[in-house]
């Protein structure tokens, strides 16, 4: 899903290794142009161009800003390719690499949504902490909420699940050794939202890849989460009296945050854990008419389906966890449109039915959950919890999510995490390679009125390479370019607890405690 819309095994084990492939790498590049005339399986490289310091061109029609400015980008080895590893693939890569002060190391970055796009901003930031990156267009051309290029084409849909990530990273450390004549040391993996999926499926299908992954708000139950927008879509326009209208969000949020901020014992207005209060909408009821300030029962029954589950019609069972007091002020990104949003109904038109035409209002939240299911056969879900071949060399993995995501709802996070600890035999046994991170206030990947801001890539370094398990990770709100508060996050299911003096806007003067 989208930045708050608002990131085999043969190269891994060095150079050598490269050149087994029957002589697919015929020499070490000695230059960045050199690159140009490297030969990988399947694969035509398109570009190899220095790139001076400070003088990279963002392409028009990137999907996210950046946070990095081009013009503080070091000097750098710009490679692009296509990888056809079928006969309908089309998979741009691209994998950057510093020309000075390369730190040994590779990262991969992800996607969000159906997005067909490389994501330069996530590039830009990987290379200037000193990484070795590379980036896909998983395969197709297109926006977050189009997933039209599925329609009529499987191989493609493969690509976007999982092929093409991990054709980008075996092939973007072939690049890397022939560029360095030596292969990355430590490989790690940074995404959120489809990127945090798309972690995940490296995880699960390709263990050896990665030694670290950061898998933020991961959309990893996709066939159930695609589900879930249609549910909160049909929740609000089944008919006009159960439409929403945007400008009672904040309404609604301010109620919401009223009921349930003080109920960990410290009004800040922040929810830590939305599951322990049970904001009922009902209290918003009009008493009569319409009004800006309250919600007519329709909209109040509206609310209620979308604060509640998912769920199946025929056996009542959920299909995906509803979104959480607090999350208010994003409704509009999956209920504030003309008709429910098309990062769902995509899922649905193009992949399950392959009907262009197909109508929402006939979906059967049972026997067209089921159908998905038999469809994507674990192509594009992540929701494999058996994480043992991936720990068993060392792996580490390091999820995250908001709980006022507006997108994807929190729970699915520790519903996910608490069955690879099932998996494992118990936390005792999987914490080591295996940590979540729930953070009060914020929305999908980031912003939100709590500490959103927080060094991922830092924390799962320390983790890898010096055996640092983080039992917590300091993170940062800014308003007008200043930080104003800073808290801890803590590893689920602890919660950050003021210790009773001191300002609560300093992650000093918390603990992080398994106590409500």
């Amino acid at each position: 899903m989208p930045n708050r819309w608002n990131l085999t095994a043969i190269f891994a084990i060095g150079l050598p290794a490269a050149f087994a492939l029957s002589g697919a790498v015929h020499a070490q590049a000695a230059t960045c142009e050199s690159l140009a005339s490297l030969a990988l399986p399947d694969t035509t490289i398109t570009l190899a161009q220095t790139v001076a310091a400070g003088a990279f061109t963002m392409p028009a029609g990137g999907f996210m800003p950046s946070p990095v400015s081009p013009k503080s980008l070091p000097a750098f080895c710009r490679v692009a390719a296509t990888l056809r590893p079928s006969k309908d693939s089309d998979i741009k890569i691209e994998v950057w690499l510093p020309a000075e002060g390369w730190n040994g190391k590779f990262q991969g970055v992800g996607n969000g949504g159906w997005v067909g796009a490389i994501i330069y901003p996530a590039l830009m930031s990987a290379l200037q902490k000193g990484y070795a990156t590379a980036g896909t267009d998983t395969g197709h051309a297109g926006g977050p909420m189009d997933g039209s290029f599925a329609l009529g084409h499987p191989e493609k849909v493969t690509d976007f699940g999982y092929r093409a990530v991990h054709e980008m990273t075996v092939k973007a450390k072939a690049i890397i050794a022939a560029f360095y004549q030596k292969s990355p040391q430590y490989s790690y993996w940074n995404g959120c939202s489809s990127g945090g999926k798309q972690g995940l499926k490296e995880a699960q299908r390709f263990p050896d890849d990665y030694d670290g992954i950061i898998a933020g708000a991961p959309a990893n139950y996709w066939t159930h989460l695609t589900a879930a927008t249609v549910w909160v879509g049909a929740a609000t326009h089944k008919d006009e009296a159960s439409f929403i209208p945007p400008a009672k969000y904040r309404m609604m949020h301010d109620a919401a945050i009223k009921a349930c901020d003080a109920v960990d014992g410290l009004k800040d207005g922040l929810i830590d854990d939305p599951r322990r209060c049970h904001f009922d909408p009902k209290v918003l009821e009009c008493p009569g008419a319409d009004a800006p300030t309250c919600l007519t029962a329709p909209q109040v029954e509206a609310a209620k389906k979308i604060y509640g589950p998912a769920t199946n019609p025929r056996t009542g069972e959920p299909i995906f966890p509803g979104l959480e007091p607090g999350s208010e002020l994003g409704w509009g990104l999956l209920a504030g449109g003309k008709e429910p949003s098309e990062i769902g109904m995509a899922e649905f038109r193009d992949i399950v039915y392959h009907d262009p035409n197909w109508d929402w209002r006939t979906f059967d939240f049972d026997k067209g959950v089921a159908l998905a299911e038999k469809v994507d056969q674990n192509t594009i879900t992540a929701n494999d919890p058996n994480l043992k071949p991936f720990f068993s060399h060392g792996g580490k993995l390091l999820m995250y999510h908001g709980w006022t995501d507006p997108l994807i709802a929190p729970e699915n996070s520790i519903n996910y995490y608490t069955s690879v600890l099932d998996k494992m035999g118990g936390a005792s046994k999987a914490s080591s390679s295996i940590r979540l991170f729930m953070v009060p206030g914020m929305d999908h990947c980031g912003g939100g009125e709590g500490p959103n801001s927080f060094d991922s890539v830092s924390v799962i370094e320390q983790w890898v390479e010096k055996g640092n398990a983080p039992a917590q990770i300091v993170a940062s709100h800014s308003a007008g370019g200043q930080v104003d508060r800073t808290r801890p996050l803590c590893t689920y299911p602890e919660v950050a607890r003021y210790k009773g003096s001191g300002s609560i806007d300093e992650a000093a003067n918390f603990v992080c405690t398994s106590k409500p």
